[in-house]
């Protein structure tokens, strides 16, 4: 195979090009513009949301969902053993503590059952990740949380325009985490956005985000706040590919779908999870190998990677890492080990799927 297959790159267009030069040509190329107040605008409608808060990434929209909610030192939010480190790394920079409960077979979500089981007087939060585009059981959490008087943040960094029923996620929670780093279905470069109806914790935000600069008199600060703030070019970036959203969502189902009529049908092979009840947003196609672990795994990778075709391995549970508590998450561990994500990217054709997919059959039966 002559081509090389990355795993994800995004879809640039005219339309990016003409609104980041026309943000250049402005002078507002900071933290101050038209593009931001629109593309917070425009996010909010893109979510049914009240309100947007864009910020420099994803991480730290979840660590200053928690600050503004005065969630810090002697606290525990529970958090999906499997995903992608920032979650803990979120909490832990806010002074609490992750607490790590398990996963949902179906959905490979947050079990709201193990949350349950997870809860301690100190808890409270509850940080659902919507993993690889394919919301949680957002019904089952609320309930929980509600019981409890708990908050539940999204984190829906890789679930731009994943739904349950009509409903958008980012709106499903009390407030909503999203990236938009470069690969994800729509991309700023780097940079983030909160997403809320809840417009005392829209305000807070906006303080915390801009060094917690009082309102009434400039330059003074009763408290401590952080330079979070989006530039004014990353958010023109991120009005083109709003106005893109349904061609760069819906480009990546199809592909997610186009995997599953060529792989779907092997023994012991499963593809995207996709509940009932649910709309996920196609973020990377996904293939879980039974018997697969990480020797083998990682033997797969570089094979496929030699003939051109780039794969990632699923996280690993958060667990694991050296640094964080071990727990007791046997579905997160066993669907770590046998899980990849593939190439997923607008332009990949159905061609170029077939293509990738025949080299994945051959390759899966050498190191079966």
């Amino acid at each position: 195979m002559s081509k090389f297959f990355p795993v994800s790159k995004p879809s640039l267009t005219k339309l990016e090009t003409d609104f980041v030069t026309r943000a250049v040509e402005s002078g507002w190329v900071s933290s101050m513009g038209e593009y931001v107040e629109s593309f917070e605008a425009g996010f909010a409608t893109f979510c049914g949301t009240q309100h947007a808060v864009s910020v420099s990434n994803g991480t730290v929209a979840l660590h200053l969902i928690l600050v503004a909610l005065g969630i810090g030192r002697g606290d525990e939010v529970i958090v999906p053993d499997l995903s992608f480190i920032a979650t803990a790394n979120a909490v832990l920079t806010a002074g609490a503590q992750p607490v790590f409960a398990d996963i949902d077979e179906e959905t490979l979500c947050l079990s709201a059952a193990s949350a349950e089981r997870c809860l301690t007087s100190q808890t409270r939060a509850i940080m659902p990740v919507h993993l690889y585009g394919h919301p949680a059981d957002m019904d089952a959490i609320n309930a929980l949380a509600k019981r409890h008087g708990l908050a539940v943040i999204e984190d829906a960094a890789e679930a731009h325009g994943a739904k349950i029923g009509e409903r958008t996620t980012g709106s499903l929670g009390l407030c909503g985490a999203f990236s938009f780093y470069g690969n994800k279905n729509l991309t700023t470069g780097e940079g983030g956005m909160i997403t809320t109806s809840d417009g005392a914790l829209a305000e807070r935000l906006r303080v915390l985000r801009d060094h917690a600069m009082s309102k009434t008199k400039r330059y003074w600060h009763e408290e401590m706040g952080f330079n979070y703030r989006i530039t004014n070019l990353q958010a023109a970036l991120g009005c083109a590919q709003l106005q893109r959203a349904d061609e760069l969502i819906g480009g990546r189902r199809e592909i997610c779908r186009w995997y599953g009529e060529e792989l779907g049908q092997l023994a012991g092979v499963r593809l995207n999870r996709h509940a009932s009840w649910a709309t996920p947003c196609g973020w990377l196609a996904c293939i879980e190998v039974e018997g697969l672990n990480d020797e083998r795994r990682a033997v797969l990778i570089e094979r496929l990677r030699k003939r051109g075709v780039d794969t990632r391995p699923y996280f690993y549970p958060m667990s694991r890492m050296p640094y964080l508590k071990a727990a007791d998450t046997p579905v997160a561990h066993a669907v770590s080990e046998r899980g990849l994500n593939l190439p997923t990217y607008i332009g990949l054709t159905r061609a170029e799927v077939a293509e990738i997919s025949g080299v994945i059959r051959e390759e899966m039966e050498s190191v079966a």
